[in-house]
């Protein structure tokens, strides 16, 4: 959710800044801006719209020298999307610059405050009343930019990543973070600031990742100052090497990232368990279980919280907790949990799940568990994530960087990694046998070959779609493991094609939803050969009987269902508690080719950002 770039050093900004906005597009925005400064002159622009719109009145209207920018696109919050409510946003004197990614809650007070000592405002933004507090705090106490901004931000409630400067003093840019990411990239005598770090990848690997309640002065010729914003101590910068490359958040041929993404999977799931599945020697490695095993297997239960598409993911290790380590597991909405006053006991262990690391609801239940005393073991994307740093114990996911805002790479190793958890966890407490362990791994390493089976239904799947892509509802069911696949599947459509979907377990669409059906309504219905298909079967025979028009994801040769259903897609056969990872691939397809077809834009959906570091 928006994007923060910013560069100073010896090089044009410009092209650094535009650049890095692009790459940040994938977060989500309605609007962007650039401002940047040559030592005589401010140069700006914003617009509401996209980057490539700022880049248009840029190359017509703006002035691109200056060797300091900052740019940004933001997602709307305070004030609707338009030029004016865009950043960067400005002090009244004109001398501050401002760019700012978050929430300030307590903007009305301070605005009203300001007013009262004759500031004025042009836009609705919190963001403005923030660069007017600091440059009042500078005109009051007589100090610095930097300590003006710990001052404001002492007086602020909220949540925020920011870059400042001011004109009169070029040669440095503030920057500040309180619950959204900010990394600080180091080259020769430069620095780049980015939500994350693929704005400067082509430029440097050595970047620092803000803590929460952290703030840097950086100025020209390699000095950089961390301090904690509420006590003014020195913080000594932890340089990250960074691991991803260039060619990893490039398309590489394909007409989108999302469609990228889905062709990944083999790797990414190969790429997870890689290292911590040894299938010869029948056992499972991975460091943040093994040196806290205890408390898994002391744990009364497992506490899953995530939001959207992990949400999903934690739903189906749910089922997989249960089966294969007959341990209970509760999952949460993470915006829910943290409100409702949970009862979280010392011996519960809770799981944290995000690709990025970084949602904002998923944190604050967190840091709830940990107040309670709990276990927490966080399952991200992003190394050197909040959330990676904020829990107990971790495993990353290994998916590589997801671009497209609509996840597809994060359920599928997301759900590998809380499968080797469940697994580990089995063979621990005595549920499984050696032989019955080494049977799912070699099962489970066999997975990413039928996901490139599954892949290869991509042309059918895309004529599929052509036939429903003009529905305006549509229905996705699925019984045991595979229900959450079908929210997942639901979810898909509508992030991206905007039809409205809904999943349900199968055996519940005559609660209700069956009185939706009728030859106007497709049905998604998953339908493999393990589990309860006789009763699945059953269902689509209850649909066909009203005129329902039914998409069976069914395993390879299956006979019963394609006598039944208007279409039908195959997926290879494996062990039911693995279907999820199969299932879902020809659901990402459906959507995507829907989406295309509609003329939408799958990467970048209307509303909606990749990364929710916002209430």
């Amino acid at each position: 959710m928006c994007g923060i770039v910013g560069y100073i050093g010896h090089r044009e900004a410009y092209p650094i800044v535009l650049n890095g906005l692009k790459r940040l597009e994938y977060r989500g925005y309605d609007s962007a801006g650039i401002a940047l400064y040559d030592g005589t002159d401010l140069n700006f622009n914003k617009t509401k719209g996209k980057v490539a719109d700022l880049e248009k009145k840029f190359e017509t209207e703006t002035n691109t020298k200056g060797c300091i920018g900052i740019g940004h696109t933001r997602w709307a919050t305070h004030g609707v999307p338009n030029d004016v409510n865009s950043h960067p946003h400005f002090s009244n004197s004109g001398d501050l610059v401002i760019i700012h990614n978050g929430i300030i809650e307590n903007y009305e007070p301070l605005k009203q405050e300001l007013t009262n000592r004759g500031f004025t405002f042009k836009s609705d933004t919190d963001t403005e009343v923030l660069v007017n507090l600091i440059e009042d705090v500078m005109n009051n106490e007589k100090v610095k930019l930097g300590k003006a901004v710990q001052i404001a931000l002492n007086q602020t409630i909220g949540a925020y990543a920011i870059a400042v400067f001011d004109r009169n003093k070029p040669n440095e840019i503030v920057v500040a973070r309180l619950g959204s990411p900010l990394a600080i990239g180091i080259g020769e005598d430069e620095f780049f600031i980015a939500s994350d770090a693929s704005p400067f990848l082509e430029f440097t690997k050595d970047a620092v990742y803000l803590e929460d309640g952290e703030m840097a002065v950086i100025r020209t010729h390699k000095e950089m100052k961390i301090r904690k914003i509420n006590d003014d101590s020195l913080v000594d910068p932890y340089v990250q090497k960074l691991q991803m490359n260039l060619e990893q958040i490039e398309k590489g041929g394909y007409d989108h990232f999302m469609l990228k993404e889905i062709y990944e999977q083999p790797d990414a799931i190969t790429d997870t368990f890689r290292g911590r599945m040894l299938v010869d020697q029948g056992i499972i490695k991975m460091a943040g279980i093994d040196d806290h095993m205890d408390k898994f297997l002391n744990a009364k239960r497992i506490i899953i919280v995530a939001c959207g598409t992990s949400w999903h993911a934690g739903l189906v290790a749910e089922y997989i907790f249960e089966e294969l380590a007959r341990v209970p597991v509760e999952v949460e909405y993470a915006s829910e949990f943290r409100y409702r006053n949970p009862v979280i006991d010392k011996e519960d262990v809770l799981i944290a799940i995000s690709q990025s690391g970084e949602t904002a609801d998923t944190m604050a239940a967190i840091k709830l568990a940990k107040e309670s005393g709990a276990f927490v073991f966080g399952v991200c994307n992003v190394v050197g994530s909040s959330i990676s740093r904020e829990t107990h114990a971790g495993a990353y996911t290994h998916a590589g960087p997801e671009i497209g805002v609509a996840s597809t790479k994060a359920f599928t190793t997301q759900i590998t990694v809380l499968t080797l958890i469940a697994l580990q966890l089995a063979k621990k407490k005595g549920k499984i046998s050696n032989s019955e362990l080494h049977k799912h791994l070699v099962e489970l390493e066999s997975i990413p070959a039928k996901v490139e089976k599954a892949l290869e239904s991509n042309e059918h799947i895309e004529k599929v779609a052509n036939t429903y892509k003009n529905a305006s509802n549509c229905l996705y069911l699925g019984r045991g493991f595979n229900f959450p696949v079908a929210l997942e599947g639901a979810l898909k459509l509508k992030e991206i094609s905007y039809i409205h979907a809904e999943g349900y377990p199968a055996a519940e669409m005559k609660h209700g939803p069956i009185a939706l059906i009728d030859e106007n309504m497709p049905v998604v219905v998953i339908a493999t050969r393990k589990g309860h298909y006789e009763k699945v079967v059953s269902n689509i025979q209850e649909i066909k009987s009203r005129s329902g028009k039914i998409i069976g994801i069914v395993t390879e040769g299956d006979v019963d269902v394609r006598n039944l259903a208007d279409h039908v897609i195959e997926v290879p056969d494996t062990t039911e508690f693995l279907t999820p990872l199969l299932t879902t691939i020809p659901l990402q397809l459906l959507s995507y080719h829907i989406a295309v077809q509609l003329g939408k834009n799958v990467d970048q959906p209307r509303n909606l950002a990749k990364s929710v570091t916002v209430e």
